[in-house]
């Protein structure tokens, strides 16, 4: 009965794996794979096998977070191994000129969204030195990416979209046991103050606050090159915030520290992501009520004893499933607002499941494939470095 179990449980996630298949396999070619040249094609077929290989382990084990995971933390380790090598090759150097800015050549991103709206709103005026058309990650592309993937996904975007989410992930995971196991609940109230701040301040200044003097990212991507006190400052403070919220923090906590207590996007999307119509509940007829291992796996600090006894995840919810693997009971699942809470949790993950994998998926692709072709040519000509023209 085993056997037939497992091999019924095989041919289902091969069932439901095929139609992934077939989307990626159009979307990560840019829907014509066959034009492809030689060493992009060979990274495709790389990547297409890569994450079609994880959905269907995915399914077939009923895990959720631990494949997630793997597809996350890569996307975040190919953006950074990608991302500065294209800067060295385009312009010589990571650091942004002033004339770059003005010329509208810094790649858009999406932690700079709530700080655009209220300006945009007030003015018309897009306080971002990039390019609302043209060019890679240009404003307008971004700006549709965000919506659509909002009003599936909300909050689910930092743990199945956010590059920089990932590399906070990756040191999070790092150590087996925690050195620092309680976190008062009081600092994930945090981001929200942050993200209160930076669009107050961007909307009075004209100007990308949290980008210019708080982002622990720019240490690993680009920063505007130091020409004077004021930008070493900013410098220090990216150097300082990144090593401190996404290096040692993570590692001593066992928790995503900088996208639970300091991102304002996180918090943006906690709160704009309430329309998405997917969330996690916890049936509190299942649940034991006294392991809280749920509240001690959870990396974003979704979970504590209140929400448990709610039987809901706090806003702050990233939808990433490691609780939902970790519980014994099965008392923990995805669920579809609005529907009976433990009616159909299969179903439910289904449907979770293929919007948010492919967006991972098809998000990561380029950069992916990418990172393969720079290895392939690594391991060829001894350079890192692409020939450009």
């Amino acid at each position: 009965m085993t056997g037939s179990r497992a091999a019924m449980r095989v041919s289902r996630a091969l069932l439901w794996t095929l139609p992934m298949l077939a989307l990626t396999a159009l979307l990560l070619g840019g829907g014509n794979p066959q034009r492809l040249p030689g060493p992009r094609l060979a990274a495709y077929v790389v990547d297409l096998v890569f994450v079609n290989a994880l959905f269907f382990a995915m399914l077939r084990s009923g895990k959720t977070d631990r494949y997630r995971s793997i597809l996350f933390v890569t996307l975040a380790i190919a953006f950074v191994a990608g991302f500065i090598p294209s800067l060295l090759e385009t312009r010589g150097n990571i650091a942004l000129s002033q004339a770059d800015m003005v010329e509208g050549k810094t790649p858009f991103c999406h932690v700079v969204i709530p700080m655009t709206i209220v300006p945009a709103a007030l003015t018309r005026t897009i306080i971002f030195p990039g390019s609302i058309l043209d060019g890679f990650a240009n404003i307008a592309s971004m700006f549709v990416l965000w919506i659509a993937f909002t009003l599936v996904m909300g909050r689910g975007f930092c743990s199945w979209g956010c590059f920089f989410g990932g590399l906070d992930e990756l040191f999070s995971r790092l150590r087996k046991k925690r050195l620092v196991k309680h976190v008062a609940e009081r600092w994930t109230y945090f981001p929200y103050a942050m993200l209160l701040f930076v669009v107050v301040a961007s909307a009075a200044t004209l100007s990308p606050t949290y980008c210019e003097w708080f982002c622990p990212f720019k240490a690993v991507t680009e920063f505007e090159a130091v020409t004077s006190f004021k930008v070493l400052v900013q410098t220090v403070l990216f150097v300082a915030l990144f090593v401190g919220l996404v290096l040692v923090l993570p590692v001593l906590t066992g928790r995503r520290t900088q996208c639970g207590l300091f991102c304002p996007f996180g918090a943006f999307q906690a709160l704009v992501g309430r329309i998405a119509p997917f969330d996690v509940r916890l049936e509190r007829d299942k649940c034991g009520h006294n392991c809280t291992l749920c509240v001690h796996t959870c990396p974003s600090f979704a979970l504590s004893a209140a929400s448990v006894e709610s039987g809901q995840t706090r806003q702050s919810c990233s939808l990433c499933g490691k609780c939902i693997d970790a519980c014994t009971k099965g008392a923990l699942h995805y669920h579809v607002k609005g529907t009976e809470v433990g009616a159909h949790p299969q179903a439910a993950r289904l449907l979770f499941l293929f919007p948010s994998f492919l967006f991972l998926s098809v998000f990561s692709g380029g950069t992916v494939q990418g990172f393969v072709v720079r290895l392939v040519h690594l391991a060829a000509t001894g350079s890192y470095l692409l020939p450009q023209g």
